[in-house]
């Protein structure tokens, strides 16, 4: 299948799958800020820095690593062993996750009263972790998917998420609404498991079903040479993204803590972290679906051009991506500068979140564009240097929390995340230049 009938059609159902699972998401938090209030959403929202982390010491470098190496051998043919790919990532990814869930629930008193400073996540984080075996499953199965350019299971399976979480949460609500319990933002987590369970449980039914997947059990030896080229692929990614993880587990937990040293109390320190990460950032990412189902395609494909030495199919691919997500940035941040004050208050309830919306709206063209630019280098295989430059942007952000709260409130922590945004372009941009010049260069120096 060509370019234009692969990559655009399958950006075209992923993005259609987002859109539809970020604007039930967004009406989502919409009801959870009327029914729990902005302190309840901001202790929701707290425990999520945990859930990151343990996805990302179990399944996100692993999906990456899946999706890389299949799009190699599908662009090789060599189709059975990409299959053999994405049973021993499942096996690597499964194991890790029963010891996560295990290290949680053994150590969820010490988590939640030394490092998110609040007791009352407890039940959340015990809870929480029956999430984390699903999601291998399903963040596994989609980096298969992706690698063989197949969109449609992705598709269904992050439809599906939203619908029964969503669903789940407003029975338990309804069901409780007439009792003398009181509703318990516990729910929200309840439902967060569901979702992971539905989409895993969906992902492998129509994974099995569909035509040539999974012939038969692989050998000893087979699933051996997996391990030995999955594991060598997938560690430095898997590295990367724990150590990123971490860092942005610290921004989050630590931001709380430093509203109260400028002065906030408790309540006011959660509500405010609340209203930032569940309303106001969720507002300004909901356009991304657009860019994160094209970067989601865009790095098989990237990898597939460079086995193959395509490089006139590569340049084309990074300039029709990257002024299409730009251009998509400029768009958005004209849109919440004029109605970030309607949306804050009519939606949300909050003058708050659309003041942030409004100063978050000028990170718009470097976010979506900064999705594009760090797939295709990890496509490219530069995985250390999407690391470095990862890095680079979340300690600019980590110091304004770390110095911008105490004396800006949380305006300094949104400068320095807009900050961090603006450094992470440029560090991408001068990286994807130098690696397509220099490789230019070298395609001349063969010809002649």
């Amino acid at each position: 299948m060509s370019l234009k009938n692969t990559l655009i059609r399958g950006t075209f159902l992923l993005t259609f799958s987002n859109f539809f699972c970020r604007f039930l998401g967004f009406f989502y938090r919409i009801f959870l800020s009327h029914t729990f209030g902005e302190e309840g959403v901001g202790l929701y929202q707290l425990i999520f820095p945990i859930y990151t982390f343990c996805f990302a010491l179990t399944s996100s470098g692993l999906e990456s690593a899946i999706s890389r190496c299949v799009a190699q051998k599908y662009a090789q043919g060599k189709k059975k062993e990409a299959i053999h790919s994405l049973q021993a990532g499942l096996t690597i990814s499964f194991s890790l996750s029963l010891l996560c869930l295990f290290m949680l629930q053994q150590n969820s008193t010490y988590i939640a009263t030394y490092l998110l400073h609040d007791s009352r996540c407890i039940p959340l984080i015990t809870i929480l972790s029956y999430a984390i075996p699903f999601a291998s499953i399903h963040s596994c199965i989609m980096g298969y998917c992706y690698g063989i350019q197949n969109a449609k299971i992705p598709a269904f399976s992050q439809i599906i998420d939203p619908i029964v979480r969503i669903t789940t949460v407003f029975f338990l609500c309804y069901f409780f609404a007439n009792t003398s319990v009181r509703t318990p933002i516990l729910f929200t987590v309840v439902g967060l498991i569901t979702g992971e369970i539905a989409s895993a449980l969906l992902s492998i039914l129509q994974l099995t079903h569909s035509s040539d997947q999974f012939p038969s059990r692989p050998s000893f030896s087979a699933m051996m040479k997996q391990f030995k080229e999955l594991i060598p692929l997938s560690l430095p990614l898997t590295l990367n993204r724990i150590i990123l993880s971490f860092l942005t587990t610290v921004e989050g937990v630590s931001i709380p803590s430093r509203l109260q040293l400028y002065g906030c109390s408790v309540k006011e320190s959660l509500s405010l972290y609340g209203v930032l990460t569940g309303m106001a950032l969720p507002c300004i990412l909901f356009p991304s679906a657009i860019t994160n189902s094209l970067a989601s395609l865009l790095m098989p494909e990237i990898a597939s051009c460079q086995a193959n030495r395509n490089h006139t199919k590569l340049h084309t691919l990074v300039v029709k991506s990257l002024s299409s997500c730009f251009l998509l940035g400029l768009i958005c941040c004209l849109f919440y500068l004029l109605f970030g004050p309607f949306i804050g208050s009519f939606l949300f309830k909050s003058e708050t979140a659309g003041k942030f919306i409004i100063t978050l709206a000028w990170i718009c063209p470097f976010l979506y564009l900064n999705t594009t630019l760090l797939s295709i280098l990890n496509g490219l295989g530069k995985v250390s240097i999407t690391f470095l430059i990862n890095s680079a942007g979340l300690s600019i952000r980590i110091l304004g929390v770390f110095i911008g709260i105490p004396s800006h409130g949380m305006k300094g922590y949104l400068h320095g995340l807009l900050l961090s945004q603006l450094f992470i372009t440029i560090l991408a941009c001068f990286s994807l230049v130098f690696y397509l010049k220099s490789h230019q260069e070298n395609s001349h120096v063969v010809t002649h």
